[in-house]
């Protein structure tokens, strides 16, 4: 299963969400992340972020969604639509589900209260991704509408 992990710029959100969830996933699973309208470069807090997680960055980069290197089966958005982010829409006939996240490249404040707004970022997307590993792994194919249901339940929970 290959899941897509989208925001606008790709730089943050999307980045940790898609090496958490690679460092977390069973085999058979994997995640890109894209944006569409890519920064362009993964955000340093980021990088130093995982890397104090023990989650590999080798390879991470901020790209566009025209490019992806698999069909995704799943999209999942990280955009915190409530915070009027525009939420980029991907037209696949897939399934979707919102799990928006306040973007930390907005925090503002001392060097400590930035950290915590990526380590916020980070455990929320952290704990919603376990919980997708959670699933039972034939639920998408078994019963859609439950898969999606779940989906969205996800995107509520909280770290």
């Amino acid at each position: 299963m290959n899941v897509l992990f989208l925001c606008t710029g790709n730089s943050c959100r999307s980045i940790l969400a898609e090496a958490t969830f690679n460092a977390l996933a069973p085999q058979g699973f994997r995640a890109v992340s894209a944006g569409s309208q890519p920064a362009g470069y993964v955000h340093p807090r980021s990088l130093a972020l995982l890397a104090r997680e023990g989650i590999p960055t080798e390879g991470l980069y901020s790209k566009s969604w025209d490019a992806l290197p698999v069909v995704p089966d799943v999209v999942v958005t990280v955009c915190a639509s409530a915070a009027g982010e525009t939420c980029p829409v991907y037209l696949a006939p897939v399934p979707r589900a919102h799990w928006g996240v306040d973007d930390p490249a907005k925090a503002t404040g001392t060097d400590a209260e930035i950290d915590a707004a990526f380590e916020r970022a980070y455990r929320i997307l952290r704990a919603r991704i376990e919980a997708f590993f959670a699933l039972p792994r034939d639920l998408a194919g078994r019963d859609p509408v439950a898969f999606q249901a779940e989906l969205a339940r996800i995107g509520t929970l909280a770290a």
